[in-house]
């Protein structure tokens, strides 16, 4: 019993630390971003963080992944409420400890609910693998769909399923083990697994200890592992939906950010009083700043948030307009490249390798940008409130601003305006004329 406990305290140290390295490493890349103020109307930002991520509202709008996605998001929270009492049996070599130190009638409860609620993730999973992989529902696939993302979504359900499947089972070899030995004490009450009870006690003690063991240590094994292969996979969401909700656009989806810089250029040049050259040298010494965003380094910190978090779900590009009419832009695919990138620049950086790789062109195209409508259907679909639109905006500020890159209809507007003082083609003279039609 020593020996199991030390391995399984080794085994838990392990596990925490590479947890919590590789989360620090996430978290430095995001911090690679531009600095963004987010620290405004808290108690908006916290409703909105309850609502949205803790109460799954945006998740309902369709209500049949809503359901299920609640069904697991509820079960597989509460259900891991029992590893404080498995990490505590695994330390000390105990049984049951929970079973101590709360009254049994609460603990039969707890312990049946936990069934309940274990049986209904292991169901919710099933359907949600046949609505995948059956039925093939459309969102689920697109051209940035690759192997990965759909085996990794594959790989997730299979994993709570084998879980949960092995806590059902762990707990049915307990209930015969405790009759048959003083070590397993006589609790808890077991609803679901009791139904696996003729399939394994014809088994010898031998049997059912070795696969009562088994089952413990996969689950708590499992739920180790499970914890780490969240950080490289899409189900990160499941810790950053809390951040990327409370940090998430407060403001009318229709409204787009300001370049501080353009806007003091042009209260600059608006005001009769100001002297130009004074403020070119007053900021000699200050590097200028780029407009817009070329690679991960020029968007903020909390758009690379967003990019970490995306569920692949696919609501934003289902919904995009773009998309639906054939264009090659998916709202999707602008996350998950953004991701990508962060990840391949953050390790040339730390490894002081060449990178000759930019997101604007490597990754995303100018005809992906270009074809966005500006319309927020990704945004207001997207179950967490991410910002695609948000990375795209500043991509075609770069395109416009830097490179004087516009598609041909834009540049001759921006020069119609620049002659003309308006985005026609006629006399400065005749612009108001329309206010008489």
């Amino acid at each position: 019993m020593l020996t199991s406990s030390i391995v399984f305290t080794l085994i838990l140290i392990i596990a925490l630390g590479t947890f919590a390295y590789n989360l620090y490493r996430i978290i430095a890349n995001i911090r690679i971003g531009r600095d963004l103020d987010r620290s405004d109307r808290k108690p908006d930002r916290w409703k909105n963080m309850i609502r949205v991520a803790l109460g799954q509202s945006k998740m309902v709008r369709r209500p049949i992944a809503g359901i299920l996605h609640i069904i697991i998001y509820v079960g597989f929270i509460i259900v891991n409420i029992e590893m404080i009492e498995i990490i505590v049996d695994g330390v000390f070599g105990s049984h049951r400890f929970l079973s101590s130190i709360l009254p049994i009638k609460l603990y039969n409860f707890l312990i049946a609910s936990f069934e309940i609620l274990a049986f209904l993730v292991l169901v919710a999973c099933i359907l949600f693998l046949v609505r995948r992989n059956v039925i093939r529902i459309k969102r689920f696939f697109g051209k940035e769909m690759t192997n990965w993302p759909k085996t990794d979504a594959n790989l997730i359900l299979i994993f709570e399923i084998l879980l949960m499947s092995a806590f059902l089972t762990m707990n049915a070899a307990d209930s015969i083990l405790q009759g048959l030995s003083t070590h397993y004490t006589h609790v808890g009450s077991f609803p679901v697994s009791q139904f696996i009870l003729p399939i394994i006690d014809t088994l010898s003690y031998n049997n059912l200890v070795f696969l009562e063991r088994f089952c413990w240590w996969f689950h708590i094994i499992g739920i180790l592992v499970f914890l780490n292969y969240i950080l490289i996979s899409k189900h990160l969401h499941i810790f950053f939906a809390f951040p990327s909700t409370y940090f998430a656009n407060l403001n009318p989806l229709g409204g787009l950010s300001n370049l501080d810089s353009v806007t003091k250029e042009v209260k600059l040049m608006m005001d009769p009083n100001a002297d130009p050259y004074a403020q070119a040298s007053d900021s000699t010494n200050i590097s200028p700043q780029s407009f817009g965003a070329k690679d991960v380094a020029d968007l903020n910190w909390v758009q690379l948030l967003n990019a970490y978090s995306c569920t692949e779900c696919g609501r934003c590009t289902s919904n995009c307009p773009a998309n639906q009419t054939g264009k090659l832009l998916s709202p999707r695919k602008i996350l998950m490249d953004t991701r990508d990138r962060i990840t391949e620049f953050s390790y040339k950086k730390r490894n002081k390798l060449e990178d000759n790789k930019t997101l604007l062109g490597d990754y995303i195209t100018s005809e992906e940008i270009w074809a966005c409508t500006s319309c927020n259907a990704c945004t207001d679909s997207c179950p967490i409130e991410l910002d695609p639109l948000s990375i795209i905006i500043d991509l075609r500020r770069y395109l416009v601003m830097e490179e004087s890159a516009a598609p041909t209809e834009l540049n001759m507007m921006f020069t119609n305006i620049e002659n003309n003082g308006a985005p026609w083609q006629f006399s400065p003279a005749d612009r108001l004329n329309w206010k008489d039609e």
